[in-house]
């Protein structure tokens, strides 16, 4: 086997939420043993088998910070490649409709204006996500 060829897995959908309050963003940091630990991101995560775009991002959510959202529409769909595999992720719009946000599955968790984004540390594949936000003022 050639020595830095890996698998050519399918892409990982994965369903991101973004949610407003009074202007600003949620955002949430990563757990330290998850991949990119300790960098921020809009919360969300990877679906359970059979499970819809909205439902699995509402129940990542719920599970991440303890709220409940309602999932509206799709942003946008950001394709990003990372050494090992391609990443998908579906940028939904979301209203918090129930809970304050705790961290749960993730470390922290805060709520900061568009032009704010750049002083924490993202993942790459959310960078096009933070570009659009910025560019709109967050609307």
């Amino acid at each position: 086997m050639g020595g830095d060829s890996l698998p050519d897995l399918p892409p990982l959908d994965v369903a991101v939420a973004v949610i407003r309050q009074d202007g600003r963003l949620l955002i949430a940091q990563r757990l330290p043993n998850d991949s990119f630990g300790g960098f921020w991101e809009f919360p969300g995560g990877k679906l359970a088998p059979g499970e819809t775009m909205e439902n699995g991002l509402a129940r990542e959510i719920l599970e991440e910070l303890g709220v409940r959202v309602e999932v509206g529409t799709r942003r946008m769909v950001i394709e990003h490649r990372y050494p090992v595999r391609v990443i998908r992720l579906h940028c939904y719009e979301c209203r918090l409709v129930e809970g304050e946000p705790r961290a749960i599955e993730c470390a922290a968790w805060r709520w900061v204006g568009p032009a704010e984004l750049d002083q924490f540390e993202f993942p790459p594949a959310s960078k096009p996500l933070i570009q659009n936000l910025k560019a709109d003022g967050g609307l």
